[in-house]
């Protein structure tokens, strides 16, 4: 077995290009699939050349040069969103919000995009249901609001 491995070295890049992949779905670091593209690379080696040091060199270095010049860009692409990519619950904050009942500093609903978020006012006034809001900050399921600050528009869909 270990002499048919010998003489097929492709199997083992393969399997460990394979692996590493696999292992990275599991983790989503971005490190394994690095070294996977190091073992792809050793792969590609392999059918030039039959010395096996030559793909393990080609290993090496493609995977370090991977993790140190590659990743560190990819990751800062795929964590560092900018302002203007505001997700989930950021996207909320300054979107207009309709009081569906008496909302105080302690508790009340709110409609905002469609759906109803249990509500408490920022500076602890009393809001009359059907009032026009504005969404401060999101605390937890508790959108806090505010009284809308300009007129808002008659055509915004607040339900």
């Amino acid at each position: 077995m270990f002499g048919w491995l010998v003489e097929n070295p492709w199997i083992l890049w393969l399997v460990l290009f394979l692996g590493l992949a696999a292992v990275e779905t599991l983790t989503l670091d971005l490190l394994f699939l690095m070294l996977s593209v190091g073992a792809l690379a050793a792969l590609i080696a392999s059918f030039v050349t039959g010395s096996f040091f030559l793909q393990g060199l080609a290993f090496c270095v493609v995977a370090l040069m991977m993790v140190l010049l590659v990743r560190p860009i990819a990751l800062r692409h795929l964590r560092g969103a900018t302002g203007d990519q505001r997700s989930n619950i950021e996207r909320l904050i300054g979107e207009p919000a309709l009081a569906l009942e008496t909302v105080t500093s302690s508790s009340g609903t709110v409609k905002i995009g469609g759906d109803t978020w249990s509500a408490r006012t920022l500076n602890g006034v009393s809001v009359p249901p059907g009032a026009r809001l504005a969404v401060a900050r999101i605390e937890g399921a508790t959108a806090v609001v505010e009284p809308a600050a300009e007129s808002p528009d008659p055509n915004a869909d607040y339900l």
